[in-house]
């Protein structure tokens, strides 16, 4: 079973980027963002070629940690454990009957947007399809990557675009320019757009209205998204 977490706490133990690991696979960035996201996973192949890169032991992203702990445990120890879980399945089973009366909604969700230092604006139909238990008024939706908007608007969760113009300081927008996208508060200079973070680790962003920066929509609303 693969496992995405691993797969990012790995890389970021060797301070490897996802444009690293990318580029050494012959991908893009998106394919590999999203085997992080775990919306996607790689092939076996891939998964080899992940080993390697990240130089650790064969099945380190396939194989449950929960099956090598178990494998360790004596047999008494091994009949407790599966008492336990028993008890936790059975205890989902009764959440998911509940959690099915819930009515859930759709969203289509586009190639990532940049709240850390920009990528690469979404240019073309592909999306990822998750569910939220809200209807929210929206035009379209993007997943946020990075944490210079926290703890508002988290890592790994959807940004609500309405497409519009600017409003006023300090509302948070999506930004494109140079073939970058961001998600930041948005204030207007005389020379041109600032664009600043709630973290207060990230330094701001001035963008010269020489460099064309455009505003695609103001953010109206985020989630993390909901398991069906």
């Amino acid at each position: 079973m693969y496992q995405p977490e691993k797969l990012k706490a790995r890389r970021k133990e060797l301070k490897m980027t996802q444009k690293d690991i990318a580029d050494q696979l012959g991908i893009t960035y998106q394919a590999y963002s999203a085997w992080e996201r775990g919306v996607k996973q790689p092939s076996r192949e891939k998964v080899k070629l992940l080993e390697q890169i990240l130089k650790v032991p064969k099945g380190y992203f396939t194989e449950l940690e929960i099956v090598r702990l178990y494998n360790t445990l004596s047999d008494e120890g091994k009949n407790n454990a599966l008492s336990y879980v028993r008890g936790l399945v059975q205890k989902e089973k009764c959440k998911n009957i509940v959690s099915m009366s819930e009515k859930l909604y759709e969203y289509h969700v586009y190639e990532q947007m940049s709240a850390g230092i920009g990528s690469s604006v979404y240019n073309d139909q592909n999306y990822d399809t998750v569910y939220f238990d809200e209807e929210l008024a929206h035009d379209f939706a993007s997943w946020i990557s990075g944490d210079s908007m926290e703890p508002k608007y988290q890592n790994g969760s959807v940004a609500l675009i309405r497409e519009t113009g600017f409003d006023y300081d300090g509302a948070v927008y999506a930004v494109v320019c140079n073939n970058q996208t961001y998600i930041k508060r948005v204030y207007q200079e005389e020379q041109g757009l600032r664009l600043v973070s709630i973290n207060p680790k990230y330094r701001d962003i001035f963008l010269s209205y020489d460099e064309d920066p455009r505003i695609v929509g103001i953010i109206v609303g985020n989630f993390l998204p909901v398991e069906q």
